[in-house]
């Protein structure tokens, strides 16, 4: 997809001119939507005139080393050159990002599946992985609700993703995580395939479009335990609140008091019923959320082998790498990228 750079301005202007329409402010989420729309377009839009800008100081250093046949910037152009390409595919792929949610933050949910400990632990590493790469991006990661293994690693983790596009790159993620390797708890060092499951949905603030019939809801409060199992509170402050139509569970635990677990909660179950309504409005089902499998064999959409050789690959795009160790340690832009551009 190119920068349509015509469309972008178009759409600023159009958006500025709303803004000034005192009326829009009777309105704060309306307000506030378009505001942030504002916002993404600028910040595409000032990243093209400064990649510009970097581009015409470049040739111009070319064209002075030429003139004087001065080599000792070579290295220099070199590194610069580089950089330019990477920012580049950077906004290249950001173009891709236009669904009505992409520049949201995102609220996402891991969840061990078939394996025992061995994919409790594989959750555990997962949810390692993500936050890796969300401190690649600048972005802040709070975590929401979390059940530990029995002996090991993570049976669930809930946590939101705050950062401009959070949403539209990590929508890519969704879905049945496979690890392939030599079981470091089993004694005969066999090779175990364990599952993990990745939900990912959008966070919603408030919608006046969703009305939620407290008849509908299901609320238990219970007491809750630090990640890590580090303590466990002796009130009963975390909140479990099931939307009994749609069978939807969210819980919260991690806030300081039951008031203010309740309300992550509900801003939780907005966000899946918004998403809920988009998915189901859609002729494809997995336009917003996708299909969400059977944690087990065959429903993957990315393997993680390490042995009896190192790779990772996506079973959507076909992407893959042999550097496992750096995709563990959050380098997930490639697949991220690859999967847009198939969108």
């Amino acid at each position: 997809m190119h920068f349509d750079l015509a469309r972008l301005k178009n759409e600023r202007k159009e958006l500025h001119a709303a803004m000034e329409d005192p009326d829009l402010w009777n309105n704060l989420e309306k307000a506030q939507q378009t505001n942030r729309k504002v916002r993404v377009i600028e910040n595409k839009l000032n990243r093209y005139e400064g990649l510009l800008s970097r581009a015409e100081d470049l040739q111009t250093l070319i064209d002075l080393a030429q003139e004087e046949e001065d080599t000792s910037v070579v290295e220099e152009i070199e590194t610069e050159l580089t950089s330019l390409e990477e920012d580049a595919e950077q906004l290249q792929i950001d173009t891709l990002l236009r669904g009505k949610y992409d520049a949201n933050n995102a609220i996402l949910s891991l969840h061990a599946g078939a394996g025992g400990t061995e994919a409790q632990d594989w959750t555990q590493m997962l949810y390692r992985m993500y936050t890796r790469w969300c401190e690649k991006k600048g972005f802040t990661v709070k975590v929401l609700d979390f059940l530990e293994g029995d002996e090991a690693g993570i049976k669930s983790v809930t946590f939101s993703v705050e950062g401009l596009n959070a949403y539209g790159y990590l929508k890519a993620e969704k879905g049945v995580h496979r690890l392939v390797r030599i079981s470091p708890f089993d004694a005969s060092a066999r090779r175990h395939t364990s599952f993990a499951s990745l939900d990912v949905i959008p966070e919603i603030d408030n919608s006046a479009e969703i009305v939620i019939n407290p008849d509908d809801l299901k609320v238990d409060t219970y007491r809750s335990s630090g990640a890590g199992g580090q303590h466990i509170n002796k009130t009963e402050s975390a909140v479990r609140i099931t939307h009994i139509p749609t069978g939807i569970v969210v819980s919260c635990q991690t806030e300081r008091s039951q008031i203010q677990n309740r309300e992550t909660c509900m801003k939780m179950l907005m966000s899946h019923l918004v998403e809920l309504r988009e998915r189901e409005a859609m002729a494809e089902m997995e336009s917003i959320k996708g299909e969400l499998k059977k944690i087990e064999w065959g429903s993957q959409i990315r393997s993680y082998v390490f042995q009896p050789y190192t790779m990772v690959k996506d079973h959507r795009t076909l992407a893959e790498t042999g550097n496992v160790q750096a995709v563990m340690d959050g380098d997930l832009d490639m697949f991220i990228r690859e999967y847009l551009k198939k969108m």
